[in-house]
Protein backbone atom coordinates (compact mmCIF):
# COMPACT_ATOMS: atom_id res chain seq x y z
CA UNK A 1 0.00 0.00 0.00
CA UNK A 2 1.33 3.42 -1.00
CA UNK A 3 2.00 5.68 1.93
CA UNK A 4 0.41 9.11 1.88
CA UNK A 5 2.80 12.07 1.89
CA UNK A 6 3.83 13.92 5.04
CA UNK A 7 3.16 17.67 4.88
CA UNK A 8 5.96 20.02 5.93
CA UNK A 9 4.78 23.58 6.44
CA UNK A 10 7.79 25.80 5.94
CA UNK A 11 9.60 23.12 3.95
CA UNK A 12 12.50 25.41 3.08
CA UNK A 13 13.08 26.63 6.65
CA UNK A 14 15.92 25.72 8.99
CA UNK A 15 14.11 22.77 10.51
CA UNK A 16 11.63 22.06 7.70
CA UNK A 17 14.32 21.45 5.09
CA UNK A 18 16.16 19.15 7.47
CA UNK A 19 13.00 17.20 8.32
CA UNK A 20 12.30 16.86 4.61
CA UNK A 21 15.77 15.44 3.99
CA UNK A 22 15.51 12.99 6.90
CA UNK A 23 12.07 11.72 5.86
CA UNK A 24 13.09 11.27 2.23
CA UNK A 25 16.21 9.49 3.40
CA UNK A 26 13.88 6.92 4.93
CA UNK A 27 12.12 6.49 1.62
CA UNK A 28 9.04 8.44 2.70
CA UNK A 29 7.07 10.78 0.48
CA UNK A 30 6.87 14.39 1.58
CA UNK A 31 5.04 17.54 0.57
CA UNK A 32 7.11 20.58 1.62
CA UNK A 33 4.99 23.71 1.19
CA UNK A 34 5.32 27.46 1.40
CA UNK A 35 3.76 30.46 -0.33
CA UNK A 36 5.83 29.80 -3.46
CA UNK A 37 5.49 26.01 -3.90
CA UNK A 38 3.40 24.37 -6.63
CA UNK A 39 0.80 23.52 -4.01
CA UNK A 40 1.00 26.75 -2.00
CA UNK A 41 0.46 27.24 1.71
CA UNK A 42 0.11 30.71 3.19
CA UNK A 43 -0.80 31.27 6.83
CA UNK A 44 -2.44 34.56 5.81
CA UNK A 45 -4.60 32.88 3.15
CA UNK A 46 -6.66 30.07 4.72
CA UNK A 47 -8.09 29.24 1.31
CA UNK A 48 -4.70 27.67 0.46
CA UNK A 49 -4.85 25.23 3.37
CA UNK A 50 -7.34 22.56 2.13
CA UNK A 51 -5.40 21.64 -1.01
CA UNK A 52 -2.13 21.50 0.96
CA UNK A 53 -3.71 19.08 3.45
CA UNK A 54 -5.43 16.97 0.82
CA UNK A 55 -4.27 13.35 0.72
CA UNK A 56 -1.61 13.53 3.41
CA UNK A 57 -1.01 11.36 6.46
CA UNK A 58 0.65 13.75 8.92
CA UNK A 59 1.89 17.32 9.16
CA UNK A 60 4.83 19.21 10.62
CA UNK A 61 3.60 22.68 11.60
CA UNK A 62 5.89 25.70 11.75
CA UNK A 63 4.28 29.12 12.02
CA UNK A 64 5.65 32.28 10.43
CA UNK A 65 6.81 34.68 11.65
CA UNK A 66 6.40 33.35 15.21
CA UNK A 67 3.76 31.82 17.46
CA UNK A 68 4.09 34.87 19.72
CA UNK A 69 2.29 37.12 17.22
CA UNK A 70 -1.37 37.99 17.52
CA UNK A 71 -3.69 35.52 15.81
CA UNK A 72 -1.18 32.65 15.71
CA UNK A 73 -3.09 30.40 18.14
CA UNK A 74 -6.33 30.98 16.24
CA UNK A 75 -4.65 30.04 12.96
CA UNK A 76 -3.20 26.85 14.46
CA UNK A 77 -6.63 25.97 15.88
CA UNK A 78 -8.24 26.39 12.46
CA UNK A 79 -5.56 24.30 10.78
CA UNK A 80 -5.86 21.56 13.41
CA UNK A 81 -9.62 21.51 12.90
CA UNK A 82 -9.10 21.04 9.17
CA UNK A 83 -6.61 18.26 9.90
CA UNK A 84 -9.25 16.50 11.99
CA UNK A 85 -11.77 16.78 9.16
CA UNK A 86 -9.27 15.26 6.75
CA UNK A 87 -8.44 12.42 9.18
CA UNK A 88 -4.75 13.13 9.60
CA UNK A 89 -2.93 10.58 11.72
CA UNK A 90 -0.72 13.05 13.61
CA UNK A 91 0.39 16.66 13.95
CA UNK A 92 3.79 17.85 15.16
CA UNK A 93 4.10 21.50 16.20
CA UNK A 94 7.32 23.46 16.54
CA UNK A 95 6.66 25.69 19.54
CA UNK A 96 8.64 28.30 21.46
CA UNK A 97 10.07 28.06 24.95
CA UNK A 98 8.86 30.72 27.36
CA UNK A 99 6.40 32.31 24.93
CA UNK A 100 2.82 32.62 26.25
CA UNK A 101 1.47 32.88 22.70
CA UNK A 102 3.22 29.67 21.74
CA UNK A 103 1.75 27.87 24.73
CA UNK A 104 -1.73 28.98 23.66
CA UNK A 105 -1.07 27.43 20.25
CA UNK A 106 -0.02 24.20 21.97
CA UNK A 107 -3.28 24.12 23.91
CA UNK A 108 -5.50 24.51 20.85
CA UNK A 109 -3.52 21.85 19.02
CA UNK A 110 -3.95 19.43 21.90
CA UNK A 111 -7.71 20.09 21.92
CA UNK A 112 -8.17 19.23 18.24
CA UNK A 113 -8.63 15.48 18.72
CA UNK A 114 -5.73 14.57 16.39
CA UNK A 115 -2.70 12.69 17.78
CA UNK A 116 -0.11 15.40 18.49
CA UNK A 117 3.47 16.03 19.53
CA UNK A 118 4.88 19.40 20.60
CA UNK A 119 8.56 20.25 20.20
CA UNK A 120 9.51 23.38 22.15
CA UNK A 121 12.70 25.18 21.20
CA UNK A 122 14.24 28.61 21.49
CA UNK A 123 17.46 30.00 19.97
CA UNK A 124 18.96 27.82 17.21
CA UNK A 125 22.71 27.38 16.79
CA UNK A 126 22.16 27.93 13.08
CA UNK A 127 20.95 31.51 13.59
CA UNK A 128 24.66 32.35 13.57
CA UNK A 129 25.42 30.55 10.31
CA UNK A 130 22.19 30.39 8.30
CA UNK A 131 19.97 33.05 9.83
CA UNK A 132 19.81 36.75 10.49
CA UNK A 133 23.05 36.83 12.54
CA UNK A 134 25.25 35.47 9.73
CA UNK A 135 25.92 38.89 8.21
CA UNK A 136 27.02 40.23 11.59
CA UNK A 137 29.35 37.30 12.18
CA UNK A 138 30.92 37.80 8.76
CA UNK A 139 31.35 41.50 9.53
CA UNK A 140 33.21 40.63 12.73
CA UNK A 141 30.78 42.07 15.25
CA UNK A 142 27.49 40.76 16.64
CA UNK A 143 25.56 43.57 18.34
CA UNK A 144 22.41 42.60 20.23
CA UNK A 145 20.44 43.76 23.29
CA UNK A 146 21.37 40.65 25.26
CA UNK A 147 23.52 40.79 28.37
CA UNK A 148 24.70 38.17 30.82
CA UNK A 149 21.61 35.94 30.53
CA UNK A 150 22.61 32.48 29.37
CA UNK A 151 20.76 30.54 26.66
CA UNK A 152 21.11 26.77 26.02
CA UNK A 153 21.29 27.12 22.23
CA UNK A 154 19.85 24.09 20.43
CA UNK A 155 20.99 22.60 17.14
CA UNK A 156 18.47 22.61 14.28
CA UNK A 157 19.62 19.10 13.37
CA UNK A 158 18.56 17.84 16.80
CA UNK A 159 15.16 19.51 16.41
CA UNK A 160 14.74 17.91 12.99
CA UNK A 161 15.57 14.46 14.32
CA UNK A 162 13.06 14.81 17.17
CA UNK A 163 10.38 16.00 14.73
CA UNK A 164 11.13 13.16 12.33
CA UNK A 165 10.82 10.63 15.14
CA UNK A 166 7.50 12.16 16.19
CA UNK A 167 6.16 12.04 12.63
CA UNK A 168 7.09 8.41 12.10
CA UNK A 169 6.73 6.67 15.46
CA UNK A 170 3.37 6.60 17.31
CA UNK A 171 5.20 6.23 20.63
CA UNK A 172 5.78 9.99 20.56
CA UNK A 173 2.07 10.85 20.38
CA UNK A 174 0.86 13.02 23.24
CA UNK A 175 4.40 14.04 24.23
CA UNK A 176 5.83 17.51 24.76
CA UNK A 177 9.58 17.65 24.18
CA UNK A 178 11.35 20.78 25.37
CA UNK A 179 14.68 20.69 23.58
CA UNK A 180 17.91 22.53 24.35
CA UNK A 181 21.61 22.08 23.93
CA UNK A 182 23.61 20.45 26.76
CA UNK A 183 24.81 23.74 28.30
CA UNK A 184 23.84 27.39 28.49
CA UNK A 185 25.98 30.18 27.03
CA UNK A 186 25.63 33.93 26.95
CA UNK A 187 25.63 35.48 23.49
CA UNK A 188 29.10 36.83 24.21
CA UNK A 189 30.35 33.33 25.05
CA UNK A 190 28.70 31.87 21.95
CA UNK A 191 30.32 34.49 19.72
CA UNK A 192 33.70 33.80 21.39
CA UNK A 193 33.37 30.10 20.53
CA UNK A 194 32.52 31.00 16.94
CA UNK A 195 35.55 33.32 16.80
CA UNK A 196 37.80 30.51 18.04
CA UNK A 197 36.35 27.98 15.57
CA UNK A 198 36.51 30.40 12.64
CA UNK A 199 40.08 31.40 13.47
CA UNK A 200 39.49 35.14 13.25
CA UNK A 201 38.41 38.04 15.42
CA UNK A 202 34.65 38.23 15.97
CA UNK A 203 33.36 40.36 18.85
CA UNK A 204 30.09 40.65 20.72
CA UNK A 205 28.74 44.07 21.68
CA UNK A 206 25.72 44.64 23.85
CA UNK A 207 23.46 47.44 22.64
CA UNK A 208 20.27 49.03 23.91
CA UNK A 209 16.84 47.93 22.79
CA UNK A 210 16.41 51.34 21.16
CA UNK A 211 19.60 50.97 19.10
CA UNK A 212 18.60 47.44 18.16
CA UNK A 213 15.14 48.50 16.97
CA UNK A 214 16.59 51.45 15.07
CA UNK A 215 18.99 49.15 13.23
CA UNK A 216 16.19 46.79 12.29
CA UNK A 217 14.16 49.67 10.86
CA UNK A 218 17.16 50.88 8.88
CA UNK A 219 17.49 47.36 7.48
CA UNK A 220 13.94 47.67 6.14
CA UNK A 221 12.06 45.41 8.55
CA UNK A 222 8.39 46.12 9.11
CA UNK A 223 7.21 47.47 12.45
CA UNK A 224 5.54 44.13 13.21
CA UNK A 225 8.86 42.29 12.83
CA UNK A 226 10.74 44.98 14.75
CA UNK A 227 8.29 44.60 17.63
CA UNK A 228 8.52 40.80 17.51
CA UNK A 229 12.33 40.70 17.60
CA UNK A 230 12.46 43.35 20.30
CA UNK A 231 10.04 41.27 22.39
CA UNK A 232 12.10 38.11 21.92
CA UNK A 233 15.15 39.87 23.34
CA UNK A 234 13.46 42.04 25.96
CA UNK A 235 10.90 39.55 27.26
CA UNK A 236 11.85 35.97 26.41
CA UNK A 237 15.59 36.45 26.95
CA UNK A 238 15.15 37.35 30.62
CA UNK A 239 16.47 34.12 32.11
CA UNK A 240 13.25 32.12 31.90
CA UNK A 241 14.81 29.78 29.33
CA UNK A 242 18.31 29.50 30.81
CA UNK A 243 17.77 26.04 32.29
CA UNK A 244 18.94 23.06 30.26
CA UNK A 245 16.16 20.59 29.46
CA UNK A 246 16.29 17.00 28.28
CA UNK A 247 13.83 16.71 25.40
CA UNK A 248 16.46 15.46 22.96
CA UNK A 249 17.50 12.67 25.33
CA UNK A 250 13.86 11.76 26.00
CA UNK A 251 12.98 11.54 22.31
CA UNK A 252 16.18 10.15 20.81
CA UNK A 253 18.00 8.37 23.67
CA UNK A 254 21.15 10.39 23.07
CA UNK A 255 22.67 13.66 24.20
CA UNK A 256 22.11 16.83 22.14
CA UNK A 257 24.88 18.34 20.04
CA UNK A 258 27.13 20.79 21.87
CA UNK A 259 27.55 24.36 20.64
CA UNK A 260 31.32 23.96 20.26
CA UNK A 261 30.79 20.94 17.97
CA UNK A 262 28.35 23.00 15.92
CA UNK A 263 30.82 25.90 15.68
CA UNK A 264 33.69 23.67 14.56
CA UNK A 265 31.51 21.95 11.98
CA UNK A 266 30.10 25.18 10.59
CA UNK A 267 33.58 26.68 10.35
CA UNK A 268 34.94 23.59 8.61
CA UNK A 269 32.09 23.81 6.09
CA UNK A 270 32.94 27.41 5.30
CA UNK A 271 29.92 29.07 6.93
CA UNK A 272 31.99 32.04 8.14
CA UNK A 273 34.64 32.12 5.43
CA UNK A 274 35.09 35.57 3.90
Amino acid sequence: MTQLPILIIGGAGKTGARVNTLLRGRGLTTRPVSRSTEIPFDWNQPETWPSALEGISAAYITYQPDLAVEGAAEAVAALAGLAREKNLERLVLLSGRGEPGAQRAEEVLQAADVPWTVVRASWFNQNFSEGYLLESVLAGEVALPAGAVAEPFVDANDIAEVVTAALTDPRHAGRLYEVTGPRALTFAEAVAEISHAAGRSIHYRRISSEEFASGLRQAGLTEDLVSLLDELFAVVLDGRNSAVTYGVEEALDRAPRDFSDYARGAAANGAWRI
